[in-house]
């Protein structure tokens, strides 16, 4: 029996941040002088990203106040810089509600209920509480409260892997078990004005949001009506170097990222020496049979390293390039937004070949390998009624690329 990603569920929040507004914001700011407008106007306009979303709400001063406004803004035109204990009280109050939005969505393309969840896999790294989001997604879903919870914390961007390494143990080792994995990440938290050419690139490709899969080895998911992803195997590695160039550390003013322009570099020069053995290649050292691909876009130039490293052609980069135009780096959110645009592609063959890869702190390179399944939708027709129990028959593609928006916590302004 195959585990199988039955459906991918995404949300986002209200407010949704246009890069070149949030640009003359952040240029604005009191102490900021020409060298670093300069760094500023450069790491916006060379992101590749045209939106992103957040839940401390607008950056301009043309609109009104929103709920998390007061904690991060003065006048709605200088940014504060609140402590660490107010940032995370705002993750408090704004995961929760964002996780069961993705959920709930991911629940809904896979045609189950909360009361089939038997597990759930929570991944984060942008705020922390207990009890945390597994368990209130327990509450809030009314999943059954002997569902085991798995939280994995602070692994940064690469984390969506190792949840879906960890729900896909579980669902091998418990045939019938259906996992709810959820990443949120809320990275907007720890904007801050600075000089430091590390955080403004921070502050120029993080957002926020939500994704959900649903895991399971259920023999029916094969005869559903919708594209499932079979799970194949999962890879984990660490570069020759790198350990001070991606980390991710707790200041008294937020989580502190760094970034360096090393990061690129080494993975360009490194990726396909790291991916290689798991995911194969021929005599020349090139990755073959590969017909998709969905690769962490921890900035353009990072997307810009792995196509070149890996001499993929551009359409195989078309879903993450998109994903960061259009969301910017949700951390280990970002990965699932990909597969979910992957999963809709109806123009992928049945059997299609799919390659992840992810990084994260260290630096890790997280790599997965999937197969895309077609819908079986005669199959499905012709399982009597009984035996499909919860199957909607909708498409998953049909709303793959709209995100649920968070209406518990409305930042729009």
């Amino acid at each position: 029996m195959v585990t199988q990603i039955l459906a991918i569920g995404t949300a986002v929040p209200s407010a949704r941040l246009a890069q070149a507004r949030t640009r003359d914001f952040f240029a604005a700011q009191p102490g900021v002088d020409r060298l670093t407008a300069r760094l500023i106007g450069a790491a916006f306009d060379q992101s590749a990203i045209d939106t992103r979303y957040s839940v401390i709400g607008s950056l301009d001063s043309d609109n009104g106040p929103s709920a998390n406004s007061d904690v991060f803004m003065a006048d709605h035109e200088l940014l504060r810089s609140p402590s660490t204990g107010e940032r995370n009280l705002v993750y408090r109050r704004e995961a929760p509600p964002l996780s069961a939005a993705a959920a709930r969505d991911a629940l809904e393309r896979a045609g189950l209920s909360a009361a089939d969840v038997t597990h759930v896999v929570t991944a984060s790294c942008t705020g922390f509480f207990a009890p945390g989001p597994d368990y209130l997604l327990v509450r809030e879903l009314g999943i059954p409260t002997s569902a085991e919870r798995t939280n994995i914390g602070f692994m940064g961007c690469a984390a969506a892997f190792p949840a879906l390494r960890a729900a896909t143990r579980i669902a091998d080792a418990q045939p019938g078990s259906v996992v709810l994995v959820v990443c949120t990440e809320l990275c907007s938290l720890h904007i801050r004005s600075s000089n430091d050419p590390e955080q403004i690139v921070a502050s120029a490709v993080f957002g926020d949001g939500s994704g959900a899969a649903i895991v399971a080895s259920d023999p029916m998911a094969a005869r559903r009506s919708t594209p499932v992803l079979d799970v194949g195997a999962f890879s984990t590695a660490l570069t020759s170097e790198g350990e001070e160039d991606m980390d991710w550390t707790i200041g008294d003013h937020g989580f502190e990222m760094r970034l360096t322009a090393n990061v690129p570099r080494i993975i360009g020069r490194e990726i396909a020496s790291v991916v290689g053995p798991m995911l194969g290649s021929d005599a020349t050292g090139a990755i073959a049979g590969i017909d998709a691909w969905a690769v962490h876009p921890g900035g353009r130039s990072v997307l810009d390293r792995v196509q070149s490293g890996l001499d993929l052609p551009d359409d195989a980069m078309l879903p993450s390039r998109e994903v960061l135009r259009k969301y910017g780096n949700m951390s280990s959110a970002t990965i699932l937004f990909i597969l979910q645009r992957i999963l809709a592609d109806d123009s992928l063959a049945d059997g299609a070949t799919l390659a992840g890869l992810c990084f994260g702190p260290g630096l890790t390179v997280e790599t997965a390998r999937f197969t895309r399944v077609a819908a079986r939708t005669e199959q499905a027709q012709a399982i009597p009624e009984a035996d499909v129990t919860g199957a909607t028959g909708i498409p998953v593609g049909a709303a793959a690329s709209a995100p649920a928006t968070n209406t518990a916590s409305r930042n729009a302004v």
